[in-house]
């Protein structure tokens, strides 16, 4: 009597290591999920959004945006500073400076939606962690830019 219930306690116990193991065992023929950041990177989604950026014309390779302020205006959370210029020869004005106050953005694309000329995108950077939030209270959508201002 006492073999049977030996017996039945080992293959009791093979099947609640088979049950525990099931978690491992399914591990080790699928495809892993984890991504070895920043060795590697896990592709963006279609519908990402970082922060905005400025879009440059094709053929001048200045800014398209004409500083009308429509972007400003249209902000619920007050994070963008327009102003723009006229150069000297040109037919219209130019910004001259354009800020983005990152730690007020909420990503609701509204800047993006309204600009008449479609100066503005969302950028696919999504790496911007730092010790201090300085760099992104101020970010200058125009520096990176070629401009009649900046030299």
């Amino acid at each position: 009597m006492m073999e049977c219930c030996y017996v039945k306690d080992i293959v009791k116990g093979f099947f609640s290591l088979l049950v525990g193991m099931r978690v491992t065992i399914q591990n080790m023929v699928t495809t892993p999920h984890t991504v070895q950041w920043p060795r590697e990177t896990a592709p963006l989604p279609p519908r990402f959004r970082g922060h905005i950026s400025m879009i440059p014309d094709e053929r001048t390779r200045y800014p398209k945006c004409f500083a009308c302020g429509t972007c400003a205006r249209n902000c619920p959370s007050g994070c963008i500073t327009v102003s723009g210029r006229k150069p000297e020869g040109a037919k219209k004005k130019v910004a001259d400076r354009f800020l983005l106050d990152f730690t007020k953005c909420s990503l609701c694309g509204l800047c993006v939606e309204s600009c008449p000329v479609e100066a503005l995108e969302f950028s696919r950077d999504y790496s911007l962690a730092d010790y201090t939030d300085r760099e992104y209270r101020e970010m200058d959508l125009l520096s990176d830019l070629i401009s009649p201002f900046y030299s």
